[in-house]
This record gives structure tokens, C-alpha cells and sequence, in this order.
């Protein structure tokens, strides 16, 4: 796989936090950094799968209907 180099800022603290993890881990600031984005863009294609697929169900009839939703959040409520 190609790779590229970016640049941001962090703030100070963040940067020696990094460091002090790379530091404890045995790794290096670009290994963490490249697990971190690939953590972030893995729960965020997760969360974007979850609503196509909700909307895909709504679109299809596949929903619950209110009155039942607060019926059952009601029972939930009385078993406290």
C-alpha cells in the first residue's frame, strides 16, 4: 500500500502523551498515530453501515410501530 505523509498540530500535552504510550508500547509516534486513524475510520464506517441499514429497513416497512415502542419502554419503567 502507498503511503503518504500529512501534517497537523496538536496541542503539547497531547504530543508527550503519544510519546509517553509510543514509549510504554515499544512503538513509534507514526504507529500509534496510523492505529488511531484506522480505529477512528473503522467505528465510523461501522456507524455509517448501521443507518444506511436502518434507513434501508424503514424504506422496506421494517419498523416498529410508536405505540408499541412506548409500551414496551413502560413496562421497562414499572420494573425498577
Amino acid at each position: 500500500m502507498e503511503k503518504q505523509t500529512i501534517s497537523f498540530r496538536l496541542p503539547s500535552e497531547q504530543v508527550s502523551a503519544l510519546d509517553a504510550l509510543a514509549d510504554s508500547l515499544d512503538r513509534d509516534r507514526t504507529y500509534l498515530l496510523g492505529e488511531a486513524v484506522q480505529a477512528y475510520l473503522d467505528t465510523q464506517q461501522w456507524q455509517l453501515d448501521q443507518i444506511r441499514a436502518g434507513i434501508q429497513e424503514a424504506e422496506t416497512g421494517h419498523v416498529i410501530d410508536h405505540r408499541k415502542v412506548k409500551a414496551m419502554t413502560a413496562r421497562w419503567k414499572r420494573r425498577k
